[in-house]
């Protein structure tokens, strides 16, 4: 399609490349080259525009290669580029730049102007590798590094990545085993009323008690589970759980309760459904307008009316859309128009410099008044001293989350709590999972 060798050629071309620098006693380097958000024009504008980004970008990445050089298209959207003489890693760089800049501007595909961009791996031989093969995966490792980076960069290849990459695998294979094991665990943090400091839901926190690294970050899980699609059964466990958790707090007496879950859109690109939630919903004897299903700005924004489609299916099960981190990162807020969402959930990022901060100030107050003229709720995160409350309870914010009002806490705690309950909106006891 491109015209281009492919990866057999490339294997041959690079293992007499290595032979000559051997005997010649120079270097060389393998570049891996990755087209970032080509899923995206392939999903939006259909596979034929998908080719015709492939032939263009092959032509971009031809024009910045020398003529002894070997461009090759290793699969997919991944090319790669051997510079068979080189004189160190300044000169590869430089190469880099010149790719990273090229591939950034506007392709035009069927009347239309799409941005992608291009994240490098890079390996050196024989600083870094002495046979082709390694110095493909080395190459490949190092791109893995520029897109876990940020994207639209290069990396050169360290020793380091290569620990990383092993212990990074050893980490999948023990988190396919966690849930069989019993190994994660659900707490749950009170969003309650600013007026009366009371919970109206609990937000179920996902934690992995590790049986020899002990409390393992969601940070370091949550990502690996969505990468390797661990995260369709982990959120389903999640959701279980916390719908039999709730059900049991309401056959307490606390029949308005409700109970919040995070729902990532690889979660929706897995299959979650309408009739996934519904059949939990109904297993657990929990209302749909109990369950709040939190959603992020980045799969508000991917624009595809299947990813509205989906949202839409769940609103009309009757279950509540929140959008997390509201504020983080964007500026078009078109999507509020387009998506049916219920709440929204100032990010703590916002909260932490009330009231002194007067940037902080003006972007609150701004998210309270969107909030208020698209009679949406609206909840304020990390709310941690009684300053930040006074400051959200005047201005109208009606719900609020924070250490200030409960940290995480087991179900059996704040069933607890609830049974009989304190001043305060949840257990004041630490999280045993909180660092």
């Amino acid at each position: 399609m491109t015209g281009l060798p492919n990866r057999a050629l490339l294997q041959d071309r690079l293992e007499l490349a290595i032979a000559t620098a051997q005997r010649e006693r120079r270097s060389l380097a393998v570049l891996f080259i990755g087209l970032d958000r080509f899923k995206s024009v392939n999903e939006n504008l259909g596979h034929v525009s998908g080719d015709l980004l492939l032939q263009k970008a092959a032509g971009r990445l031809d024009a910045c290669t020398r003529q002894a050089d070997t461009l090759a298209r290793f699969g997919g959207d991944t090319f790669v580029i051997l510079l068979p003489e080189v004189a160190g890693g300044e000169e590869v760089a430089a190469v880099a730049d010149k790719i990273i800049d090229q591939v950034g501007r506007p392709f035009h595909l069927a009347d239309r102007e799409v941005f992608v961009g291009a994240s490098i791996g890079i390996a050196l031989y024989p600083a870094d590798a002495e046979s082709a093969d390694a110095m493909l995966l080395h190459a490949d490792m190092a791109l893995t590094g520029a897109k876990e980076a940020g994207r639209r960069r290069y990396q050169f290849f360290t020793v380091g990545m290569q620990r990383s990459i092993r212990a990074k695998a050893e980490l999948e294979q023990e988190l396919r085993r966690a849930l069989e094991r019993q190994e994660l665990i659900l707490e749950y943090q009170p969003v309650a009323d600013v007026l009366t400091r009371r919970p109206v839901a609990y937000e179920a926190l996902v934690r992995w008690c590790h049986p020899r690294h002990g409390m393992v970050s969601p940070a370091r899980f949550i990502p690996l589970a969505e990468e390797t699609g661990l995260i369709e059964p982990l959120g389903r466990w999640v959701l279980e759980t916390a719908c039999r958790q709730l059900r049991v707090w309401q056959g307490m007496g606390c029949s308005d309760l409700c109970v919040a879950v995070n729902v990532s859109a690889r979660q929706l690109e897995l299959g979650l459904c309408a009739a996934d939630v519904e059949s939990i919903l109904v297993a657990s004897g929990v209302r749909p307008a109990s369950l709040i299903l939190e959603i992020t700005e980045g799969l508000m924004l991917d624009g595809r009316a299947e990813s509205c489609g989906r949202l839409q299916a769940l609103r009309d099960l009757g279950v509540r859309l929140a959008v997390d981190d509201f504020g983080t990162g964007y500026s078009s807020l078109g999507y509020l128009k387009r998506f049916p969402v219920d709440e929204l959930k100032i990010d703590r990022s916002f909260v932490q410099g009330l009231p002194d901060s007067s940037d902080d100030v003006s972007l609150v107050e701004a998210i309270i008044g969107i909030a208020r003229s698209l009679n949406l709720a609206l909840v304020a995160e990390g709310v941690e001293n009684q300053r930040q409350l006074a400051f959200l309870r005047d201005r109208g914010c009606g719900l609020v989350q924070g250490y200030f009002l409960g940290r995480p806490a087991s179900g059996e705690a704040v069933s607890a709590w609830l049974a009989c309950p304190s001043e305060s909106a949840s257990p004041r006891q630490e999280s045993a999972a909180h660092a």
